[in-house]
């Protein structure tokens, strides 16, 4: 979940494509560099390609605009991926890395944000998941039909490196709040995102591609019929993650921790796959529970997470303390880094996110005729 991404990797072109061929290239890249922080800037860097690309394709009279934008994953700033992709060409396309930071979205930026890092510990995980799933199990999550979609509004907001004038210093964006629509087949959709968007009208999800391509879902990116096939067996679940997250990220337990929170924050699984979910986190090693955590709308939960070692941060997902309903999600630096000589201390929020609501409608930028009822925090 940044200037986000396009919803395209190898499992979304043809064999042997050029678009295949560069993204393993990313990948193989991007693998060198902390969890979190090596998705996003490879997410950002094929934003900007494809985004040019699809202004040559529009040149050349192929089919118009159509991206898939997943939400954003936490950052830094664009260090040795652009270096060792100083110029990635792409359909003829030259896309630079000039290693400047990141260049302002569609919202205004302001000081990094920080939080109190509070208390991890893994006494008491397998018990509070517990409570999470059997919580999750009893949750009124309705059927999506032929012809519904998937509503989620969240507010969001992530930490970069911002260059003005050959001078860096560390921002965060302004929370700005993000309404994504999608078909239970994952085939249609429409997000508003000013951070991603040209207008405030926001812009198309539907597929196919600009190439004609009709993406197949998988575990990155899911839709709602891809979920409703999914087993519930958590030892089946686990291993079916760990098998198709294989390379990525910087070690296979926390890829799998990530892409867990990743189906809960932008998806909305049937009730029996979205409480196994929770019983299949109980079985990654290094995972905590911090006592007190606070979402991107200022609520407190405690908080389910894993510290990624190589990157130093922290990814929590955050959970009312006594309906155990999930309220977002963030990623906290616990270990001091320093990238492109700007030190990230401890306590910077490199990504925060708070889910407002989350519904079935019955028409695309249709949103729910009364908002969810509030959760305490």
């Amino acid at each position: 979940m940044n200037a986000n991404t396009p919803r395209r990797d190898s499992a979304e072109s043809g064999p042997g494509s050029e678009w295949e061929q560069d993204a393993q290239l990313l990948s193989r890249t991007a693998r060198d560099l902390p969890s979190g922080r090596h998705r996003f800037h490879k997410e950002r860097l094929m934003a900007q390609i494809h985004e040019q690309v699809q202004q040559q394709a529009q040149k050349e009279e192929t089919p118009g605009r159509t991206r898939r934008f997943r939400l954003p994953r936490p950052a830094i700033t664009l260090p040795a991926m652009a270096a060792a992709l100083s110029a990635v060409v792409i359909g003829g396309v030259v896309v630079s890395g000039g290693g400047e930071g990141i260049e302002d979205a569609g919202v205004a930026t302001g000081p990094a944000l920080t939080t109190d890092l509070g208390t991890a510990t893994t006494k008491g995980v397998p018990q509070l998941l517990d409570q999470i799933s059997l919580a999750a199990a009893e949750s009124d999550h309705p059927t999506v039909k032929a012809g519904q979609y998937i509503y989620i509004e969240s507010v969001l907001a992530d930490t970069h490196v911002k260059t003005v004038d050959d001078k860096s210093s560390l921002v965060s964006d302004e929370l700005h709040k993000r309404q994504m629509w999608e078909s239970a087949d994952g085939v249609e959709g429409w997000l508003i995102d000013p951070a991603v968007n040209d207008s405030s009208e926001g812009e198309t999800l539907t597929l196919p591609d600009e190439q004609g391509n009709t993406p197949k879902a998988h575990m990155g990116s899911p839709s709602y019929d891809y979920l409703a096939r999914l087993t519930t067996d958590p030892d089946a679940l686990l291993a079916k993650i760990y098998k198709e997250t294989e390379g990525q990220g910087n070690t296979p337990d926390q890829q799998a921790f990530s892409t867990i929170g990743d189906l809960l924050s932008e998806s909305y699984p049937p009730p029996e796959l979205y409480a196994a979910l929770f019983e299949t986190a109980a079985k990654i090693p290094g995972v905590v529970v911090v006592d007190d955590a606070v979402d991107a709308a200022g609520r407190h939960g405690v908080a389910v997470a894993r510290l990624d070692e190589t990157s130093g941060q922290r990814e929590e997902w955050i959970f009312d303390k006594k309906s155990h309903v999930y309220l977002g999600a963030r990623n906290v630096q616990v270990k001091p880094v320093k990238e492109e000589g700007i030190l990230i201390k401890p306590g910077t929020v490199n990504f925060t996110m708070a889910i407002k609501n989350r519904a079935v409608v019955d028409g695309m930028k249709q949103t729910p005729s009364a908002p969810a009822p509030a959760q305490a925090g």
